[in-house]
């Protein structure tokens, strides 16, 4: 459904989520499309990506994450922008640049959030393995995993933004790499397409055994973004010295309550003890100032020359947000969840 002449339709938070985010939870309205002051420019947005912290947003997170979206305010969210009119001599009407205008349909930016990006062949890969996502994955396994040739680096979620990414660059550096996935469509190509040495699907009833018998040597580097039963799956194989990149834990973030069951934590502990492993949580936020341009430099060239390959799953329409969200928390989503809100 496009917009209409004049009007900006935007999706609000309708209510906090109790558990599992409903269409309910969100509302579209329609609004007079924002003027820009002195100093601004007017955003029209063209495509617009949808990610798992965004779960974590509509909550009242505490402090040291990001700040929460307030009911009643539109949702946030990375995008790929057209520049509709300029007041900020930087930016010129018809720049595209890459934005922060949430889910809505135009925004207002004084532009020091916005990342010019010249006429790309495909702009929404800086939503996904050119942005945000890569740069997660990039960071995280190389700066907190550190992936050594010969070792076994193990990734969920491994045909999504981040975790196809983490495999990639874990085989570039000579790795053995073993993903799970959920269906037997990602495994394959994850396995056939990403170049992935084993990839498990997470369904099956015998994971920890099959885990046990892909890892013979055991996991040096576990990129963690998932949780829950692969997590559990993966603890009694780390080895001494293994890294732990924590960027999310998808598989707990619609939990009300404490999972029911055996405390696991001593358990943690005591394995973080004895094999002397370094778990490390990182926001991404945080290494902007110092890693970004190293990873545009770094992955632009792997994507060009064809070492990095990045899939995207395209949903056509703003008011289709909500369900390709609430898709995704489910892991129906292959590849990079892009929303196209508008044609360039």
């Amino acid at each position: 459904m496009p917009s209409k002449e004049g009007v900006n339709r935007r999706i609000v938070l309708a209510s906090r989520p109790r558990g599992q985010p409903t269409p309910r939870d969100f509302r579209i309205e329609e609004t007079a499309i924002p003027t820009p002051g002195e100093g601004e420019v007017l955003l029209r947005t063209l495509s617009l990506s949808l990610d798992p912290y965004m779960r974590n947003l509509v909550d009242e997170v505490g402090p040291g994450y990001a700040p929460p979206v307030e009911v009643g305010a539109p949702m946030v969210g990375g995008t790929i922008n057209r520049i509709i009119s300029s007041r900020n001599p930087k930016f010129r009407e018809g720049d595209l640049v890459l934005g922060n205008a949430g889910w809505q349909d135009y925004a207002v930016s004084g532009g020091q959030d916005l990342l010019p990006l010249g006429e790309m062949a495909r702009p929404s890969l800086a939503l996904g393995g050119l942005g945000m996502p890569g740069f997660t994955a990039y960071v995280g396994l190389l700066d907190i995993g550190q992936p050594k040739p010969g070792e076994t680096v193990v990734v969920a979620a491994a045909t999504g933004a981040v975790g196809s990414v983490v495999g990639q660059l874990a085989k570039m550096k000579g790795a053995r790499v073993v993903g799970i996935v959920g269906g037997d469509d990602k495994r394959r190509f994850a396995v056939e397409e990403l170049g992935f040495d084993v990839c498990l699907d997470r369904r099956e009833p015998r994971l920890a055994e099959r885990l046990a018998e892909a890892c013979p040597k055991g996991i040096d580097v576990y990129f963690e973004n998932v949780g829950g039963a692969v997590f559990d799956a993966v603890l009694p194989l780390l080895n001494i010295g293994a890294r732990v990149p924590v960027c999310g834990f998808i598989s707990h973030y619609n939990e009300e309550n404490l999972p029911s069951g055996p405390n696991q934590l001593p358990l943690l502990l005591a394995k973080v003890l004895q094999k002397r492993i370094r778990m490390q949580g990182f926001i991404i936020l945080d290494h902007y100032a110092d890693r970004f341009e190293p990873f545009r430099r770094d992955m632009g060239a792997w994507v060009d020359a064809g070492k990095v390959k990045l899939r995207e799953d395209h949903v056509t329409g703003l008011e289709h947000a909500p369900t390709a969200f609430i898709g995704m928390l489910e892991g129906r989503n292959f590849g990079k969840l892009v929303v196209d809100v508008t044609p360039g």
